[in-house]
């Protein structure tokens, strides 16, 4: 059996595929694929094992998977316990499936590799077998605790360093140093300082460190749907939604591009990781956007943006709306209402870019006799939507768990790939979806642990309300110098870290600024998510942008730039809905939230036509900095601040035709 590689995110070459890229330029953009994966997305750098290395962690996954769907179904053991063996489990997977530095062997582990893994397995044994003592004595640890404590600090930071890269690893060493020498910190970053035993014991003996909110989420939500991902893909969903995405836009004008945006967000809904999605989808699509005409850093920005937007667009988000309902104890219901306006404007204004651009380069589509028909297509997968379906009914009207929930929507899609021989699972394939699916955690799940340190320092000190303190204070009390300091900071925190750490980082930091003044909490939590979530898009570290431009053969800086430019509505939209909550379905009806969504993709539109400087001929610049200015009015809501936006794309559409007419003349 085989490691974790690029195209387990669901996405299969379908014979549509095979028309248009010969087996040649396949097999070449799958090995440029392998070698970004492992040079950017530390995530899926992993060891290849065969023989009965390869059965033995075959049967290590399965143990896992059916740990996990156990409890799911039937209740966890004491919280502790839970979570303990939890974190084992899945940091012990680490070190087996990640080596140690580049140099290690990639083809087994080693005697070191053995040890720490199985040294993973000793600290949910001792809090099993004194499990009172240790809760009793949290606070005033004893020399076993602090052995325990300390073991598990290192375990879970190594393996975060091999599993997530130094970023992750670095950030959290620099927030343990800061517990430890708070008195030697200047102004308001001044605290108390705490030794190792005091802080150590925090990590390990309560639900506020390493086995807090971050592991219990992964334990139960994420490692669930993660599993969901793994068992659509097997009933061949991947192949279901680029085939739809052809037959549906890739005969318009520039339709590679429109099949990119539309592919790509669905599967980045499923699989949550970036990177992992451009490599997966940008294999076919990019290059078939460089035949159709885009430039190399156009092309690796469209898929780029689509993949990164991915996690803002419901129902699954990567994972990260579990973790946020988790924070703000809300139902995760709330979360997929509040996410799908904002999601659907930033899809809108990439294929209003990307339409635009093919008008103004004069692009076509591809040949419709060569495409998948609508029809077909339908016939033969869209039974593969019921579960998505289900799932939805599920989690709004049943009024079970989150958890019962995602068991039963397993159960459901197993059955429902029955209906048709294409998407039919045999029993290997339901192994190896299991097998694929606690693989696939491991990195999510290591970097919530990880993660655990920082917001365990964060509660013990303090420094998040310091935070909060410090950028309100850089913003003088308005809201928009506090928005702008706040995309700031999360875009700075999310540099080189995976989605999940990087939004929890930037939620306990960040969000409680905004919610200091008065900003409901979901629109503040969704505000950090989103320039988390972009932080993969802007130079200098921008992970998706510099994969795609690994495919595509551009420039990798100007293809951040202009993964920037087609993202440019996922910048303002935050705004939009911290200024107008209604745009999130937050203290509205559902009459005036469609409204406020209304007048914003006006105000979408007018930014891609200020950005692309095109609307029926070229656009001057100052008919585009008019544009440009009619759309953020459209940020602000109010009756006046619509109407003038409004006329403003009156304006620019009569212009702009009546320029066009005169060119034809």
């Amino acid at each position: 059996m085989e490691e974790k590689n690029i195209n387990n995110t669901g996405n299969e070459n379908s014979a549509t595929e095979h028309e248009f890229l010969d087996k040649k330029t396949q097999q070449e953009l799958e090995a440029k694929s392998q070698e970004i994966v492992k040079k950017l997305d530390k995530e899926s750098a992993t060891r290849k094992f065969t023989g009965k290395m390869a059965k033995f962690f075959y049967i290590l996954c399965l143990l896992v998977s059916g740990y996990h769907l156990y409890t799911a179904s039937f209740g966890p053991p004491v919280t502790l316990v839970h979570r303990s063996l939890h974190v084992a489990m899945i940091t012990a997977m680490g070190f087996l499936m990640y080596p140690c530095f580049k140099s290690s062997d990639h083809s087994k582990p080693s005697i070191i590799d053995w040890i720490l893994a199985l040294l993973c397995f000793t600290i949910p044994f001792y809090i099993w077998h004194d499990y009172l003592g240790v809760v009793e004595r949290a606070g005033n640890p004893n020399q076993t605790d602090l052995i325990m404590a300390t073991l598990l600090v290192v375990l879970v930071l190594e393996c975060s360093r091999r599993v997530t890269g130094n970023a992750l690893t670095i950030l959290s060493v620099i927030f343990i140093i800061y517990g430890l020498f708070g008195r030697e910190f200047p102004g308001m970053f001044m605290h108390r300082g705490y030794d190792w035993p005091s802080l150590s014991n925090h990590f390990f003996a309560n639900t506020e460190g390493i086995y807090g909110t971050s592991v219990s989420v992964a334990a139960s939500y994420i490692f669930l749907f993660i599993l969901f991902g793994t068992v659509m893909h097997k009933c061949g969903m991947g192949q279901f939604f680029n085939d739809i995405a052809l037959a549906l836009a890739g005969h318009t004008k520039g339709g590679p591009a429109k099949v990119a945006v539309i592919a790509s967000g669905f599967l980045g809904s499923i699989n949550g990781s970036a990177v992992a999605n451009v490599v997966t989808t940008g294999a076919f699509t990019i290059p078939l956007m460089k035949k159709t005409g885009y430039s190399k850093e156009f092309a690796g920005a469209v898929e780029a943006s689509a993949s990164v937007g991915g996690q803002l667009l419901p129902p699954i988000m990567g994972a990260a709306a579990f973790i946020m309902a988790e924070m703000i104890s809300v139902p995760y219901s709330n979360i997929i209402t509040w996410a799908a306006i904002p999601a659907l404007l930033y899809y809108l204004s990439i294929i209003i870019q990307v339409h635009l651009r093919a008008c103004k380069d004069g692009l076509t589509g591809l040949p419709k006799d060569k495409l998948p028909k609508t029809g077909e297509v339908m016939s033969k997968r869209s039974h593969l939507l019921i579960p998505v379906f289900f799932l939805l009914y599920m989690l709004f009207f049943s009024g079970t768990t989150v958890i019962f929930s995602a068991v039963l929507t397993i159960v459901v899609t197993i059955l429902i790939s029955f209906i048709r021989k294409e998407t039919r699972m045999s029993f290997k394939d339901l192994l190896d979806a299991l097998a694929d699916g606690a693989k696939q955690t491991v990195s999510v799940a290591v970097a919530c642990a990880c993660v655990g340190i920082i917001i365990g320092v964060c509660s013990k000190t303090g420094f998040g309300l310091t935070m909060a303190n410090t950028i309100i204070s850089l913003g003088k009390t308005s809201i928009l110098f506090t928005l702008v300091f706040t995309m700031i900071t999360c875009m700075i925190l999310g540099m080189g870290l995976p989605s999940i750490p990087a939004y929890i980082i930037t939620a306990t930091i960040a969000a409680p600024a905004l919610a200091k003044l008065n900003i409901p909490a979901g629109a503040a939590h969704m505000f950090s998510f989103y320039y988390a979530m972009f932080a993969n898009l802007t130079p200098p570290v921008a992970l998706a942008s510099f994969a795609a431009a690994g495919l595509s053969g551009g420039n990798p800086m100007m293809t951040g730039v202009a993964s920037v430019k087609l993202a440019i509505a996922g910048f303002i939209v935050p705004f939009m809905f911290v200024y107008s909550p209604q745009l999130m379905l937050i203290n509205t009806t559902l009459v005036e939230g469609l409204l406020t969504a209304g007048t914003a993709c006006v105000g979408v539109f007018l930014i891609g036509t200020a950005v692309e400087g095109y609307i029926f001929t070229f656009m001057p610049a100052w008919l585009r900095v008019i544009a440009a200015a009619g759309a953020l009015l459209l940020m602000k809501p109010g009756f006046e601040t619509d109407i003038i936006g409004i006329a403003v794309l009156a304006l620019v559409l009569f212009l702009q035709k009546k320029r066009q007419k005169a060119e034809q003349k």
